[in-house]
């Protein structure tokens, strides 16, 4: 059976390599600058001037904490909250030691990531979050800073800071909903000392493994406080989707004034190998069901090490397979529209990490299989640069226009993982993805990147990545009805739990991926299943209108 994408747990975070620049005293990146850098002096254009893609116009400050063994981590957090707040307009990130006096004024609300403990935080930024009357998120530690320094905050706020809660935490309820949090996480969750609950707003409470429960954010006035940081041990149904939605109300509605909840199916790892019946089978059941669709299709199929041929390597690509491509054809008169998963889904002759064959490996980032049989990402691959990545973008175009389908203008990574090189030439091309993206320390600032320590995020909601592409997300998996690499079996009904937790996000997403060699069964447990709990299903480029 082929070995397919897996959905691969991670540390959600975000980034790119970005020169800093200073504005008001504040070393920071800003998303509006006129070009970003990476260390190999390799610049992406930033969309500078664009809209957001939530319709927003909030301009946010994040601020974050460098200190301490586990400095990197402010750097991680804080790229993860840019990618967020992207969608409600743009961002400045910045280390919080660099803050000035009056920084804030420039913005329409400021994030707080306090990641490292006792962090010094300046006097000015203390005080400017005391006086100001714009939306404030402070996030976990060393909000009793803020609580000492400013002798009127418990009666003007009804809290103050409190002790950190070592319990097994494994629930948070918001807004009704059960969601999810890893108990790996030991970090605790801060328990606020409430002194005038009139004034506190409990947004959502932190389940305790006896059945009790504490604040685990609060809002009061202008002033929202979480009690830990929402992006570690991240899975489909995490607390991660309270903060996300949580910034609705800190950033803006951006031009929706309702709930809205839209839909995404997306046939995976289509390729000159596909069977055509399986391919008009699902195009034929989507279009009954009044679902359009997203096809990845990777135009070029190799098999180095002739694993499915007896020995013998193959090597061809959609123009020598006509009834594929009428297939293509069939699935686009059908409501599909086809994405560029990049050009062979795999990388050289080598193993990468399974067998060197298409849609099995990654193409853009080497990775092996450990002994404890996890894939373990290792870097770039070998000759990795802008020019190679648009070399392969620009076969991959060429193909699909001699295979006679038009050449995709939106861009999926085989496997979700490339360099940032490679993110950021494929948003000089093509400027939109349809993924989640990977994301690597030193991005904020401009720094060394740090690929030992990559991390992915995955989005409720569209966003302008810091690699300057919008995003089309995927946020709730695949169907994998076998177990594999440590990857638990995911059936329809584990999506379905997924995306039922995403309602709390509004104008959030459900949007899934499916293999067609699975055929259509799964497929219709699914689609009915989603649009029971009352999400409507959209093509994925409707997502870029807002």
């Amino acid at each position: 059976m082929r070995i397919r994408k897996f959905s691969r747990r991670a540390l959600v975070a975000a980034g790119a390599a970005l020169t800093a620049t200073a504005v008001l005293g504040v070393g920071v990146v800003n998303a509006d600058a006129a070009e970003r850098t990476t260390t190999a002096a390799t610049t992406i254009a930033t969309k500078s001037g664009k809209a957001a893609p939530g319709g927003g116009t909030a301009k946010t400050l994040v601020l974050y904490d460098t200190t301490g063994p586990y400095g990197w981590m402010g750097e991680v957090y804080a790229t993860q909250t840019a990618n967020l707040t992207s969608h409600f307009g743009s961002w400045t990130a910045a280390p919080v030691a660099n803050y000035k006096a009056k920084d804030l004024d420039l913005y329409t609300a400021v994030v707080y990531l306090g990641s490292t403990y006792d962090e010094a935080l300046p006097a000015a930024f203390l005080d400017d979050v005391a006086a100001t009357k714009k939306p404030v998120t402070w996030v976990f530690d060393n909000i009793w800073q803020l609580t000492s320094r400013d002798a009127s905050f418990a009666a003007n706020h009804g809290f103050t800071s409190g002790l950190f809660d070592d319990a097994a935490v494994a629930e948070v309820t918001y807004k009704g909903a059960a969601l999810t949090r890893d108990t790996t996480d030991k970090s605790g969750i801060m328990n606020l000392s409430i002194s005038d609950a009139s004034k506190v707003k409990t947004l959502a409470s932190a389940v305790r493994p006896d059945g009790t429960s504490f604040p685990w954010a609060v809002q009061s006035g202008n002033f929202t406080y979480v009690g830990e940081i929402p992006f570690a041990y991240v899975t489909h149904d995490d607390r991660y989707l309270a903060f996300a939605d949580m910034l609705f109300d800190s950033l803006g509605d951006t031009g929706v004034s309702r709930e809205r909840h839209r839909a995404l199916a997306r046939i995976e790892d289509v390729g000159p190998d596909a069977d055509p019946a399986e391919l008009r089978a699902i195009a034929d059941y989507l279009y009954a069901e009044k679902v359009p669709f997203s096809v990845a299709v990777y135009p070029r199929f190799r098999d180095p090490k002739g694993v499915q041929n007896n020995g013998k390597p193959q090597d061809y690509s959609l123009v020598q397979k006509p009834k594929v491509v009428a297939a293509l054809k069939y699935m686009q008169q059908r409501g599909g529209t086809l994405l560029m998963h990049g050009y062979t889904h795999q990388f050289g002759n080598v193993a990468n990490p399974y067998d060197g064959m298409s849609a099995n490996d990654f193409e853009f980032y080497a990775a092996h299989v450990d002994a404890g049989d996890s894939v373990i990402y290792d870097g770039p691959v070998a000759g990795d640069s802008a020019a190679w990545a648009a070399s392969r973008i620009a076969a991959s175009g060429l193909t699909f226009a001699l295979a006679g389908l038009g050449v995709p203008s939106t861009f999926e990574f085989p496997h979700y993982a490339g360099s940032a090189v490679d993110y950021q030439t494929v948003n000089s091309i093509l400027g939109k993805r349809y993924d989640r993206g990977l994301y690597f320390p030193g991005v904020l600032t401009g720094g060394k990147l740090d690929y030992a320590r990559q991390f992915g995020q995955f989005f409720p909601y569209t966003v302008r990545d810091v690699y300057g592409s919008v995003v089309i997300p995927e946020n709730i998996g695949n169907v994998e009805p076998e177990p594999f690499n440590n990857h638990p079996a995911r059936l329809p009904a584990d999506l379905l739990a997924s995306a039922k937790r995403n309602l709390v996000v509004r104008d959030g997403v459900a949007s899934f991926f499916y293999h067609p060699y699975l055929g259509t069964d799964y497929l219709k447990q699914l689609v009915p299943g989603i649009k029971a709990q009352g999400y409507s299903f959209v093509a994925g480029d409707s997502m870029l209108a807002n």
